[in-house]
């Protein structure tokens, strides 16, 4: 109790405070612009407040993606192009709304919704964070080594379609993750004698350069910002009472499916909105207006995606793995902080998760209160000129990867993966396993090597807890892929045991 009064606590103070208006404003616009996610902002805002205190920096990059998670809703529903990933789902029914002359209730029900969702994940996160990190406390180096290995098959789920192309990508992440100086003995590898990479790969560079520049590059090349004019006449506001019971039921699927889909390590909110519209739609008593300006599946789409922030943040607190890429960009900047997200982290910084769970509450209600104001002014910017905004952003991502070291080099290497990662959009090799493999490589190498010195693989395939994480990483790689086949093989059953039409006969000549 003592580590909850103080982990809100400190929250009482006027740079916290501060900190959380700051990345509540700016993750309104981040949400509000097509094309720049919430990954991407986080990245570039992680470059700025690595020199501030941790408490202050992580107020900053957790608003900034609570706060995006509202933003991104209005150009979902006012020009059909979600604002980030995660409103994928609420394009299915919120444009169809907009059009109908429904865009002010659609913006409202969608905070609402948004907000509950939200409250429902940081719930899940107060109460079962503990309990989670008191069965990680009995993890040693081979049970460690397993959930990293549970962590890294994940890199499959990220990689969507594209396997062959995503497992080439993690391997990757994985070989940058072994440049620098050796965990065990501290020796040099693959530094080719630049003292700069005796550190290790500049984290921030490489993200700012995967997921920033490589935005930028890719829309000044292709122009894929929409180009469609936002609607403008958005009709009343507030819903009557007859549409506030309709909430209560999707918002309630919306909320379960996300904080459970958000838990699951790498899934993402995108897919949490999709599965609660797609369940929302199963549970309704009117499935035949789900794309078609669904006020249900409209909120149930946004209540997950919102609920899935509290369980990635669960899993990447109490475990140690990235729930989603923004979580894997987090946890890179807590590392650097010096803080280790684990099981350890809640017996040496209890008040700290505390802390965390309060400045999401605040960012929520903060980004509730900004989403109810009229958005006619977020329309008007969503006519800006692409040009402007691909200046503004260039610029912070060169002034926040330098500001990390002071170094020229950092600014070298954002750029270069800035082209690479255009290069791996261009052939469809997902930028999300790099991440994962960069900084879940070096956890895996040295936890192995542990293992190794305290009794070889005995230690790992004698421990019931490191056979069951490996089974369990074995199983989500398999196990979708089995269906899959099924589902295609009962498909070409079903198209071969369709009847066909007899040939007609040919009349026989008289």
């Amino acid at each position: 109790m003592n580590a909850l009064f103080e982990g809100f606590g400190a929250l009482l103070s006027l740079q916290m405070l501060l900190c959380i208006a700051i990345g509540a404003g700016i993750g309104m616009l981040v949400g509000a612009f097509p094309g720049i996610t919430a990954t991407m902002a986080v990245a570039l805002a992680s470059a700025f407040t690595l020199t501030m205190d941790p408490l202050p920096g992580l107020a900053v990059l957790l608003t900034i993606l609570i706060a995006a998670q509202f933003g991104d809703r209005v150009p979902a529903i006012l020009i059909n192009t979600p604002g980030t990933p995660a409103s994928i789902a609420t394009t299915f029914d919120g444009y169809a709304m907009a059009k109908q002359g429904k865009a002010g209730i659609a913006l409202t029900a969608s905070a609402f919704a948004s907000a509950a969702g939200g409250f429902v994940g940081i719930g899940v996160l107060m109460v079962a964070a503990i309990p989670l990190s008191t069965l990680a406390m009995r993890f040693g180096s081979p049970e460690m080594f397993a959930l990293v290995i549970f962590g890294l098959t994940m890199m499959v789920e990220v990689s969507g379609k594209q396997l062959v192309k995503g497992l080439i990508a993690g391997l990757f992440g994985l070989a940058l993750g072994t440049i620098g100086r050796d965990p065990m003995d501290g020796s040099d590898r693959f530094t080719f004698g630049i003292p700069q990479l005796v550190e290790g790969v500049p984290f921030i560079a490489v993200i700012i350069g995967l997921f920033g520049i490589a935005e930028v590059f890719s829309q000044m090349i292709s122009r894929t910002r929409g180009q469609q004019k936002p609607i403008t006449s958005f009709g009343r506001w507030w819903p009557n009472k007859q549409e506030n019971k309709q909430l209560i039921k999707p918002v309630a699927v919306g909320s379960a499916v996300g904080t459970v889909v958000g838990v699951l390590p790498a899934v993402g909110g995108d897919i949490g909105g999709i599965v609660a519209w797609n369940q929302a739609k199963r549970l309704s008593k009117q499935p035949e207006k789900f794309g078609k300006g669904s006020l249900e599946g409209l909120t149930a789409a946004d209540s997950s995606s919102n609920a899935g922030v509290g369980g990635s943040v669960l899993t990447t607190l109490a475990l140690g793995v990235p729930g989603d890429s923004v979580m894997a960009v987090m946890l890179g900047s807590m590392i650097i902080w010096g803080i280790q997200p684990g099981p350890g982290l809640f017996s040496s910084q209890p008040d700290l998760v505390y802390s965390i769970a309060g400045i999401m509450l605040v960012a929520t209600v903060l980004a509730l209160g900004l989403s109810l104001l009229r958005m006619r002014g977020v329309a008007k910017l969503l006519e800006l000129p692409d040009r402007f905004l691909w200046t503004v952003i260039l610029a912070f991502c060169v002034v926040g990867t330098y500001a990390v070291n002071n170094a020229i080099f950092d600014v070298g290497v954002m750029l270069l993966f800035g082209v690479l990662g255009l290069l791996l959009r261009r052939y469809g090799f997902p930028a999300g396993p790099i991440v994962l493999g960069l900084i879940l490589g070096p956890l895996a190498e040295r936890n192995f090597r542990r293992s190794m010195e305290l009794g070889g693989l005995e230690t790992i395939y004698t421990s019931p807890i490191a056979v069951g994480l490996i089974v369990l990483g074995v199983l989500a790689v398999a196990v979708p892929r089995i269906r899959a086949r099924r589902k295609a093989r009962r498909q070409e059953a079903d198209d071969s045991d369709t009847p066909t039409d007899p040939p007609v006969p040919v009349e026989a000549s008289r």
